[in-house]
């Protein structure tokens, strides 16, 4: 299976209160960063079976709009294994839920996300590495432990596209 953890787009900032903290809707950065990583997603020619979300507002919000772009279909599915509050264990049960899938998608929070991450590739959760908003690692997990192919965030995929953007123009001679 080719597992593509995300973290969510940027909400803006953090509510103390739990309750409003988990309605927390995408900023207008953060629907930006979405349609970005779905278009980069789609350069790299990603295919996902499904589509799953943690509860969380800002999360879903993610999820929906990165699925609109790759042209997914179906429903994003929710998930509490995916919350902010989620232990590995559910995280692992959440997998062999969908372990007959080619490609999952999963759009989680900061520090599950790259705790479950560092789980997965390490065996022991020894590795350290940081999703920023918007993040999207592809994990291979028919290996064991299983082998991040890649970790791609919107910093990036800017600087690959500003690049592609500037080397594709034509050149003209001056006569």
């Amino acid at each position: 299976m080719n597992l593509y953890l995300m973290r969510h787009a940027n909400a803006g900032i953090p509510r103390e209160n739990p309750l409003l903290d988990a309605k927390r809707s995408l900023v207008k950065e953060g629907k930006e960063q979405c349609v970005l990583m779905a278009r980069t997603l789609s350069a790299l020619k990603v295919q996902v079976d499904v589509i799953v979300s943690s509860p969380f507002k800002r999360a879903m919000q993610t999820a929906q709009f990165v699925g609109t772009e790759l042209g997914y279909e179906s429903r994003v599915e929710i998930s509490p294994a995916l919350a902010l509050n989620a232990s590995y264990a559910d995280f692992q049960d959440l997998l062999a839920k969908y372990a007959d899938h080619e490609g999952v998608l999963m759009v989680g929070h900061n520090p599950n996300m790259f705790q479950f991450l560092g789980h997965l590739i390490t065996s022991n959760g020894g590795a350290a590495i940081r999703m920023r908003k918007g993040a999207v690692a592809r994990v291979d997990l028919d290996r064991h432990p299983a082998l991040l192919r890649w970790l791609i965030d919107p910093r990036m995929a800017r600087a690959i596209y500003a690049s592609v953007a500037r080397s594709s123009r034509p050149k003209t001679s001056r006569k």
